[in-house]
């Protein structure tokens, strides 16, 4: 059985270690080589220095503007066309021969399959016992379908609209994808290819902002019921302890607050044992150092209250939260796409809706996703057509399908040389910026190759529509294609694709 085709997709926020995880990719023999290596650049745009490692001509980088790990992942496999996509973190040591035992697994994987979990290894620190930042890191071990190396097909991705961009941090949105990926019918499988993951200690104080990770389990929770840790087996969790420690503190001050001291005393006196208690289980199998133990004692006192806070803000966040749809927004290229084809129309009279164009709107709006417009208008820089008369045709575009949320329009030509002409990415960047969202939360809707083209430079989600002007060439390379419009937002929506 021959492996499947595959593209390997890297988030990063410019780790040094960078180098070390694209160079068993570079020197992979071309039988295992990936097609596509990319390079999801997720430090904020200000920041325009090189990556480390990337100044090959296999390695596409690609700018996601600091929308976190699940977005910049998501702009990743949005911009491949690869049978499946490949997942490393940008810190991880893939061995010589990864490649090869990826197409192993690849290829070893059944029909029904959706994706296939690399194991990771983690070195344990000499001549001493973890502290408790590095234990955090020594779980990934045993944590079923992390994205340090997992492998998915991209229809799996499709069909569940891949990662959910609500998930800021690395953290549950791995876990969330792969239960939507079941929830679609596919299975995950263990595959016989080995990463190692360095041992990150994190910093004395790191298990502070991980408390933030409360809020996304209330996430989870919304998205998958209370019992999904039962389906992943992961433990209960320390909330409900962190909700009696924090009740106890909060309740012995009110006492004190009235006069109730012995009250107070008893209320404090569980509060000062339940901490202590959470104190001696983290630095039990630690190094005991005095630095270690401090940091125990002073972070267990804060931990509790500090988790509550963000379980609260979470559940406040996502009090509403529905299924992910993998979009928020649909961007459509006007001419061929949403009305029919008429060059250089500068009449309003001619424009007509393409047949499905009405109902694709409606679903996309009842689905609460945000629509808008991205438009080539060449015919202005070369004297066909004026802005006026564009700017006449759109009007009618808004009577007839709008209203849209956002619009954009490039009015220049091939030999202008701009960064806003389909296949360039500015337009679909400027109308997610508007949409107050990135361009990996967008998809992009057109007839033609460079509407593609821009989605995929853009890292949004590109589906094309063919009609009598799509060369067969730009069929047969569109990652996605769908027969009419209405097709095109099912299959966004979840519903279309195969």
């Amino acid at each position: 059985m021959s492996a499947a085709r595959y593209s390997v997709v890297v988030p990063t926020v410019g780790r040094h270690t960078l180098p070390r995880v694209l160079r068993p990719l570079l020197d992979a023999p071309p039988e295992a080589a990936p097609e596509e290596i990319v390079v999801a650049d997720d430090r904020p745009l200000t920041e325009t220095g090189p990556l480390p490692g990337t100044d090959h001509a296999r390695v596409r980088v690609l700018r996601t503007g600091g929308g976190g790990p699940a977005s910049a992942r998501q702009a990743g496999w949005h911009s491949c066309r690869s049978e499946c996509i490949a997942f490393l973190d940008d810190d991880v040591a893939p061995p010589d021969d990864w490649p090869e035992r990826l197409c192993a697994d690849l290829a070893s994987m059944s029909p029904e399959a959706g994706a296939s979990q690399g194991r990771v290894t983690v070195p344990r620190p000499e001549g001493r016992g973890p502290t408790d930042a590095e234990r955090a890191t020594l779980a990934l071990e045993g944590a079923p379908w992390i994205t340090a190396d997992m492998a998915y097909r991209r229809s799996a991705l499709e069909a569940v609209g891949g990662f959910d961009t609500r998930f800021p941090r690395a953290y549950r949105e791995d876990t969330d994808l792969a239960l939507r990926v079941m929830d679609a019918g596919y299975t995950l499988v263990g595959g016989e290819r080995e990463c190692v993951h360095p041992l990150r200690g994190g910093g004395r104080w790191s298990s502070l902002p991980a408390q933030r990770g409360n809020a996304d389990n209330a996430l989870m929770d919304r998205l998958h019921g209370r019992h999904w840790r039962d389906r992943v087996g992961e433990g209960p969790g320390g909330l409900r302890g962190h909700v009696v420690t924090t009740a106890a503190l909060a309740a012995a001050a009110g006492a004190a607050l009235t006069g109730h001291r012995r009250t107070a005393a008893a209320l404090g006196a569980l509060w000062a044992a339940r901490t202590a208690a959470f104190a001696g289980r983290r630095v039990t199998g630690g190094p005991a150092t005095a630095a270690e133990v401090t940091d125990m004692v002073v972070t267990s006192a804060l931990i509790p209250p500090l988790a509550c806070w963000q379980r609260l803000r979470g559940e406040i966040r996502h009090a509403g939260a529905s299924p992910a749809t993998g979009v928020r927004a649909i961007l459509f290229d006007r001419d061929g796409t949403l009305v029919e084809d008429v060059p250089y129309n500068g009449d309003p009279d001619k424009v007509r809706p393409t047949p499905t164009a009405a109902r694709a709107l409606a679903l996309a709006r009842r689905a609460g996703l945000a629509v808008g417009v991205v438009s080539n208008q060449s015919g202005i820089a070369r004297g066909l057509l004026t802005h006026d008369q564009v700017e006449a045709v759109n009007r009618r575009v808004d009577e007839l399908l709008g209203p849209f949320d956002v619009w954009r329009m490039c009015p220049h030509g091939e030999e202008d040389g701009c960064r806003c002409r389909k296949p360039e990415p500015g337009m679909v960047h400027s109308a997610a910026a508007e949409l107050g969202l990135f361009a990996s939360q967008c998809a992009l809707v057109g007839d033609i190759g460079s509407d593609v083209d821009a989605a995929r430079a853009a890292g949004a989600r590109g589906v094309l529509v063919p009609t009598a002007a799509t060369l067969e060439a730009e069929s047969r390379v569109a990652p996605e294609t769908a027969p009419d419009l209405e097709a095109a937002v099912l299959r966004l929506l979840g519903g279309g694709a195969p």
